[in-house]
């Protein structure tokens, strides 16, 4: 019988401590969600806002925004871009990843801005940052850099990745537009997401009927990696950007070519893509690369002086830059300033 009466004490305190950790297990979750901006009441109506964006497998993935984040880590030209362009700068924890300056409109705010040393920033590097939103594209969230989205996820940081960053199937203008409203939504700034894409679409329009009654050219987007030259097909950025310009782009389906199909292909006009990284002496660079090479004196673009140097930011996740290459690949193409 004694034995009896222990067994059932031993027993009530195990449930009594069951109890109590589950119940501290429930406070500390609420208390997590809350700082997270998960559990919480929020006098402004722009909000929860639900933004659909994507993990590494490209699949969509909603997640709610219960208010605006406070603590931003940006990744990569355009996610840094966006977030100066819409006055968001003091939101911005850190910072990282670009291929040219920003913009000169931009630059003072950006110099108020923690800039990181590191081009991707490390996991570990992030996490002491504590951010509750991290912005920027598809490669950043591999197994070898950051890791998926549902682990930041499920930490209470939440995420958005670029669309035409590697998210979507076909990379458009319209994808840049999307980006670009849904950060605006993000941070309850849709107004001034608003103005950037009315400047965009009208943009775009004006060039693309100044440049409409103009005879139709040929032309390929190239980048150069050691022996390969690695070209932008038609279901790019870039190669929308020219089919919106009435551009017919060679070798449409994109990938490494040799030199040897570059000038059967032979195209009237060829923009190489660079990323200068604060040097400015790359674009000319590997605008030689087709210029100063003899193998490349036959080809038309060469003997014609067409042959240009494009910023990868103005043709590739472009955000607020989808400007700049719209003009830059017209003034190729057509003489159009």
């Amino acid at each position: 019988m004694k034995k009896l009466k222990n067994l059932t004490a031993i027993l009530l305190s195990v449930m009594l401590i069951l109890v109590l950790v589950s119940c501290g297990t429930g406070n500390q979750e609420k208390a997590n969600d809350s700082s997270n901006g998960q559990v919480q009441s929020n006098d402004d109506s722009h909000y929860p806002v639900t933004i659909t964006t994507y993990n590494y497998s490209k699949e969509p993935v909603e997640l709610i925004f219960y208010k605006a984040p406070e603590k931003v880590v940006a990744i990569y030209q355009n996610s840094i871009e966006t977030m100066l362009a819409l006055g968001l700068e003091d939101k911005i924890v850190a910072a990282a990843g670009l291929d040219h300056d920003v913009k000169d409109e931009y630059k003072e705010a950006f110099s108020k801005i923690n800039y990181l040393e590191e081009f991707t920033p490390s996991k570990e590097t992030i996490i002491m940052e504590e951010p509750d939103f991290i912005l920027g594209w598809y490669s950043l969230f591999d197994n070898k850099r950051l890791g998926d989205i549902d682990y930041w996820n499920e930490s209470g940081v939440n995420t958005y990745i670029s669309l035409n960053s590697g998210a979507a199937k076909e990379r458009t203008i319209e994808n840049e537009i999307t980006d670009i409203l849904n950060i605006g939504k993000i941070f309850n700034v849709e107004d001034k997401a608003q103005a950037i894409v009315d400047n965009i679409t009208s943009t775009i329009k004006e060039v693309s009927e100044k440049v409409s009654s103009e005879e139709k050219q040929s032309a390929m987007v190239v980048e150069f990696y050691d022996e390969d030259i690695y070209t932008y097909g038609s279901k790019t950025l870039a190669g929308d950007m020219l089919t919106q310009l009435g551009a017919e782009i060679l070798n449409p389906e994109g990938g490494n070519i040799g030199a040897e199909d570059l000038i059967k292909l032979n195209p009237d006009c060829i923009f190489v893509s660079y990323m200068d990284r604060g040097d400015e002496n790359i674009a000319l660079e590997e605008v030689n690369k087709v210029l100063n090479n003899p193998a490349f004196a036959s080809l038309s673009a060469v003997k014609n002086g067409r042959v240009y140097a494009i910023p990868l930011g103005d043709m590739y996740s472009s955000g607020i830059r989808t400007i700049d290459g719209i003009n830059t690949f017209a003034s190729g193409l057509y003489g159009n300033e």
